[in-house]
């Protein structure tokens, strides 16, 4: 990170994780404040899009809030948390709902199969498939915390995945635009080390 700290900005979209999303970054220097404010999310230099839910009520919040094209403008670094991270997508097959489109592909619901608990809820292995400044100095093995019933498939801008019933995208980066399928906040050692990557790009 930079001696300057980052303004960063938690984006308003009906999260529940704000508080220790907000306290994480807290522990890393930067004072995050939630917004639905349009200039200034253009005006930060980070921008962090958390989120615990549906992905329907998490759109029609964004479009209630005008921030569907904001979004989809920015070019400073964005990330997507959890529900956040399943938005940066087209389409997530929750409800059939049309998301941002900043990555290409579909959001999938887990496989439904015998012994398998969904929701995945828990601690689970990252498996780095792609060297890349978000994943610095991660260490080998990395866990981190999951909360959900949806998951994107591997694709071009999987940088690292996990397995439940199946490989999943657990990190994603496309350009300015990241995803974290875990929660971060909730993900000790590696989840503070990934967002003060993040906050360094």
């Amino acid at each position: 990170m930079s001696a300057r700290s980052p303004e960063v900005v938690l984006v308003e979209a009906g999260g529940t994780n704000i508080g220790s999303l907000r306290y994480a970054l807290t522990r890393l220097g930067v004072d995050a404040q939630l917004t639905a404010d349009a200039e200034r999310i253009r005006a930060a230099s980070h921008v962090i899009l958390p989120g615990v839910g549906a992905a329907g009520p998490g759109m029609r919040l964004l479009r209630e809030a005008g921030l569907v094209e904001v979004l989809r403008g920015l070019r400073q670094p964005v990330l997507g948390v959890c529900l956040g991270m399943q938005l940066l997508f087209e389409r997530s097959e929750e409800s059939d709902t049309e998301c941002l489109g900043l990555l290409p592909g579909t959001v999938h619901h887990l496989p439904e199969r015998a012994g398998l608990r969904v929701p995945h809820m828990g601690w689970n292995r990252l498996q780095v498939l792609t060297r890349d400044p978000l994943l610095a100095d991660l260490g080998d093995p990395a866990f981190a915390y999951f909360v959900h019933s949806y998951a994107a498939p591997l694709d071009a801008y999987t940088l690292a995945c996990a397995d439940h019933g199946g490989a999943f995208s657990a990190v994603v980066r496309h350009d300015n635009v990241c995803g974290m399928q875990f929660h971060p906040e909730r993900s000790a050692a590696a989840g503070a080390q990934l967002l003060r990557n993040f906050l360094s790009l």
